[in-house]
């Protein structure tokens, strides 16, 4: 060992070299990374499969995206969520275009999404294969809920570009066809956009109530020319396709050409192969109901002349087989002819048999008989009154007997006239007092006698006792005279 390792006790340390590579502390590193990643990079293009899709509750969506070799963490804001053109799913291929930058929390860098579409159509398809069979499951497929549309339309909605050829061919169609009110609502069919203004007119069509300036449709068309896939997709979204179901009035899609289809036409209640053919749906044509109604009218004409004659020849054929109405009466009309015939001889016959009658029962009557009935009956009346005159008066002296004596006594009852040695009580008012209970001590009464009146105050204490009754003398019994015998 050299000399100079050793250190002597109490000499004092020499000084430490200086650094020129100072240490760094891990936020300075992290910052520094982040720093040369977000100036070298900048915003990147990417092209993957989603994996790992977390939805969090602040509405931010995190990700990643994966090839064969390698995978990157995505984040997409909440602002932005709504705004991509293909809603981050589990194993879609995806184009995304963010920007690169780290998460010093994790030492690890993430892709900040901006945009997103899918990879090609494909993967589109894909996407729409498991919305359709989502909202399959849901039953906005079912064929039980669409609505037939209506027969004669008044007012026709029409959602679709105001410029181009599909709504110069509806409005046609429609002229041609049948007399309506088309109200178009303008909106973009393509784009980013192109869902939501599409939703809001169904929304604003369907709000109508038909009491304002703009009546509320009978039918709506959603319609289209035709496009890719792309061009078509913003009519696979899916709150397009609820909207579409939610719709209260019959709805026809006519997005695309006949080989196109889109998932609002599973939503919709009809589905119109082009525009044109979606202003067929839609409406009647006037001339060939003004034929069908012409030829109605010929048939009804025909048929009601065929029903009146049936009906006359059966009425023909029944009258055939009746008898004639001479001979019907015929009969009848002899038998009147004999009745009036003999009408006067029995007329005459009746009469000479009711005088004989009346002849027989007059003779057994006479004056004679009559005055000795008279006789009988005055002699009857006349002892009747004879023997009736002294039993009404002994009839009228026995109850005028009786009412004398009810008379006497009414007066002696009388409360107005006492009996000698009574008396009648009277309160102050001159009304008569029946009972010793309706007296209050101090209350002045009057005492009324039969021959006079005095006042009186009760002074409510009790009757003075009776004296008693001096004992009767025993009888002496007789002196005995003895028996002289």
């Amino acid at each position: 060992m050299s000399d100079d390792s050793y250190v002597f006790e109490g000499a004092a340390p020499e000084p430490a070299p200086r650094d020129n590579n100072p240490p760094l502390s891990v936020s300075e590193l992290s910052s520094a990374l982040k720093r040369t990643l977000e100036d070298r990079f900048g915003y990147v293009r990417l092209r993957g499969e989603i994996s790992k899709v977390t939805r969090h509750a602040s509405g931010h969506v995190y990700l990643t995206l994966k090839d064969e070799r390698a995978c990157i963490d995505g984040v997409v804001w909440k602002g932005v969520v709504r705004s991509l053109s293909a809603q981050p799913e589990q194993g879609l291929e995806v184009i995304v275009t963010g920007k690169v930058t780290t998460y010093p929390a994790r030492s690890s860098y993430q892709l900040i999404i901006e945009t997103m579409e899918a990879a090609g159509a494909g993967a589109l398809l894909a996407q729409l294969e498991r919305l359709k069979k989502k909202l399959a499951e849901e039953g906005l497929f079912a064929a039980e809920r669409k609505r037939p549309l209506p027969l004669f339309p008044r007012v026709v909605g029409v959602i679709t570009s105001p410029t181009g050829a599909v709504i110069r061919d509806i409005l046609h169609r429609i002229t041609d066809r049948w007399p309506c009110r088309v109200l178009v609502w303008p909106v973009v069919v393509q784009g980013q956009t192109a869902s939501a203004q599409v939703a809001a007119a169904i929304k604003g069509f369907d709000a109508l109530d038909g009491s304002g300036a703009l009546p509320r449709p009978d039918v709506l068309i959603v319609a289209r020319g035709g496009g890719s896939i792309e061009d078509l997709w913003p009519f696979n979204d899916e709150a397009l396709a609820r909207t579409v179901h939610d719709c209260r009035i019959p709805l026809i899609s006519a997005v695309g050409h006949e080989t196109d289809t889109t998932l609002i036409d599973y939503v919709a209640d009809r589905r119109a192969p082009t525009p044109t053919a979606a202003a067929e749906m839609a409406t009647p044509v006037l001339a060939e109901l003004r034929a069908a109604l012409a030829g109605l009218e010929q048939r009804l004409s025909l048929c009601g002349g065929r029903m009146v004659d049936h009906r006359a020849q059966a009425l023909r054929a029944a009258a055939r087989g009746l008898p004639r109405p001479n001979e019907l009466i015929a009969f009848a009309q002899q038998r009147l002819d004999g009745a009036s015939s003999r009408l006067a001889s029995g007329l005459s016959a009746n009469v000479a048999a009711h005088e004989r009658r009346l002849n027989q029962r007059a003779g057994r009557f006479s004056p004679i008989l009559l005055s000795h009935a008279l006789d009988r009956r005055s002699e009857r009346l006349t002892g009747a009154s004879g023997r009736l005159a002294p039993a009404l008066e002994r009839t009228l002296k026995t109850d005028a007997d009786r009412l004398a004596a009810l008379a006497r006594t009414l007066a002696s009852l009388d409360p107005a006239r006492p009996k000698p040695g009574f008396a009648r009580i009277d309160d102050e008012q001159g009304r008569m007092i029946p009972c010793a209970k309706d007296l209050t001590p101090g209350q002045a009464v009057t005492l009324v006698f039969a021959d006079g009146s005095k006042g009186a105050h009760i002074d409510g204490g009790d009757p003075a006792p009776k004296p008693a009754a001096k004992p009767k003398a025993a009888r002496t019994p007789p002196v005995s005279q003895g028996d002289l015998f």
